[in-house]
């Protein structure tokens, strides 16, 4: 297990610090948000292919993994387009002026290979203890098929009825509370972090799969109080429209029950 910890973590720094090349080049540190999604397709894949066995529940982590990372690639790429540096490492840029170069590997690259490294937990257990699991799918992969299938369903509508809300010059200014922007604040996150929940269930019947639990506490603590939610929370804490859309709206769990 601590070799292909080791081995995996290798990879995955020696891919962040080659999107941070690229980045110094463009000028632009938004494209970790692109690598953010590959970095773990490239963990999937290579812990996969390090087996060299190919059992199911190997395959449909890998699977899923591949789908939503993709997908999110693609997605962010698109909005990205013409849109320059994202806001939030523009202000970064500013901030650390003559020593950004430095500062954005460290608080950006390496960080986020630390943080990929250790929300991918259950895609290494399951492919290393891939022995102890059988061979046929279970009650509980099942469960967490279902789980994750929710959440990506849920991140993908999310992201869909906010891209089309922007594309229509008449929201210029307007701030999106319609579809499922009308029963939180930020679905796309919540959809993201249910898709980890479902990974995990996935991997918990590993040997020490508990020890898994790691990852989405981790990936939902990120979302809900440093990088996703709170930045967003922020830009807009002088808006008065988006404030009387959050005294109605929940930040993160769905209110379907909202009239």
């Amino acid at each position: 297990m601590l070799s292909l910890i080791l081995s995996t973590a290798a990879i995955v720094l020696f891919f962040m610090t080659f999107v941070f090349f690229i980045a110094q080049i463009l000028e632009d540190n938004s494209v970790a948000d692109i690598a953010w999604g590959l970095g773990f397709v490239i963990v999937a894949l290579y812990a996969l292919g390090s087996t060299g066995t190919f059992f199911p529940r190997q395959i449909l982590i890998t699977l899923l993994v591949l789908l939503w990372g993709v997908r999110l690639a693609v997605y962010i790429l698109s909005r990205k387009k013409g849109r320059g540096e994202d806001f939030r490492y523009r202000n970064l840029r500013k901030k650390w002026n003559k020593n950004a170069a430095l500062k954005s590997y460290l608080s950006i690259y390496l960080l986020q290979s630390v943080l990929m490294l250790v929300i991918a937990l259950p895609i290494i257990f399951v492919n290393h203890y891939y022995g102890f699991l059988g061979e046929e799918l279970t009650r509980l992969d099942n469960v967490g098929i279902t789980i994750w299938s929710f959440g990506f369903v849920f991140e993908v509508i999310a992201d869909f009825q906010l891209g089309r809300f922007r594309k229509d010059a008449k929201n210029k200014g307007k701030i999106m509370n319609k579809g499922l922007w009308k029963y939180s604040r930020h679905p796309n996150y919540f959809g993201e972090a249910v898709m980890w929940w479902g990974i995990f269930i996935i991997s918990v019947a590993s040997p020490n799969g508990f020890y898994t639990l790691v990852s989405p506490l981790l990936i939902t603590n990120l979302l809900l109080f440093f990088s996703g939610i709170p930045l967003l929370e922020k830009k807009y804490k002088n808006n008065k429209a988006f404030q009387e859309y959050a005294k109605k709206t929940p930040i993160f769990v769905p209110n379907f029950f909202k009239k």
